[in-house]
């Protein structure tokens, strides 16, 4: 059986505002566990809620009302946030914000340094968590001259030396090419596939959403979904009520069934996809 590493219990969250103000609830009553090892993507649509629940997974925001837990440990118990930070890393949208050094390797060193690690020990760190992300034959070089979908490899690497059991990105590739989406997705995978390192992607493209374990669609600050991605994309027009589409291959078998054909919803990727429309038409 796995281990919990992020619970929330009828989460809740709003922004201040000013006095006079009534505060936008942005979350509301969100339950969830995420098992350890396990890859979950949070789907949703601009202000469903998706960004600000990351941001309660390593204590960066605190709950309104409710509770949230990262390894057991109340994220409100403020002598625990170093712990805390230490199982949950987090990874954001923007790589410039996170990116702190001159020289790669020494954008990966600046964590581990901050927490006290030996030298010896960030020297093994930071060679690691670049070969990791496919990064450490760009060591020497600038940040500032690397790619975008590079400089986000590079700012995942700072957080892997870290060693975090967790680690929860934030629209890692909204502001990537196809290319750097491609490789930044491929790493995650990596990490969690080959290093069991737990994986939260929050993002709004479905074909990101699809290659996760577990999809968890939000609106309007709920969760309106939980399951294999399969099972959430296979809820079509309830997933357009709140305003998202569902993958392509989804919408084209989705109509050909309306239309009275024989085909599965659940035929999710490309090569699915082809197959069922092979199968449709030889019958």
């Amino acid at each position: 059986m796995s281990d919990t590493i992020i619970k929330t219990e009828e989460l809740r969250f709003s922004y201040p505002t000013a006095e006079d103000e009534a505060a936008p609830v942005v979350l509301d009553g969100v339950s969830l566990s995420i098992e350890e090892g396990s890859f979950v993507a949070v789907l949703g649509h601009n202000g469903s809620g998706k960004s600000t629940l990351a941001k309660h997974f390593n204590a960066i925001l605190l709950p309104s009302g409710g509770k949230a837990y990262v390894d057991g440990i109340d994220t409100g118990d403020e002598d625990r946030l170093l712990d805390i930070r230490r199982a949950v890393g987090m990874v954001f949208q923007n790589p410039d914000n996170q990116i702190v050094a001159n020289v790669v390797e020494e954008d990966v060193a600046f964590a581990p340094e901050n927490l006290g690690v030996p030298p010896a020990e960030i020297r093994r760190r930071v060679d690691d968590a670049l070969k990791a992300v496919g990064m450490y034959h760009y060591r020497e070089h600038a940040p500032h001259l690397l790619s975008g979908g590079q400089k986000q490899r590079v700012a995942i690497a700072g957080v892997i030396a870290m060693r975090p059991r967790c680690i929860v990105l934030d629209e890692p590739t909204a502001m990537l090419d196809p290319i750097g989406r491609r490789d930044v997705l491929r790493t995650v995978k990596e990490l969690n596939r080959e290093r069991g390192v737990t994986v939260v992607l929050i993002t709004h493209h479905m074909d990101e959403a699809a290659q996760a374990d577990r999809l968890i669609v939000m609106a309007k600050g709920r969760v309106v979904a939980d399951g294999a991605p399969k099972s959430v994309f296979s809820q079509v027009e309830e997933l357009r009520e709140v305003g998202l589409t569902v993958p392509q291959t989804t919408a084209l078998l989705w109509e050909l069934r309306n239309a009275g054909c024989d085909v599965p919803l659940d035929a999710l990727s490309d090569e699915e996809c082809a197959q069922a429309l092979y199968t449709l038409l030889r019958t």
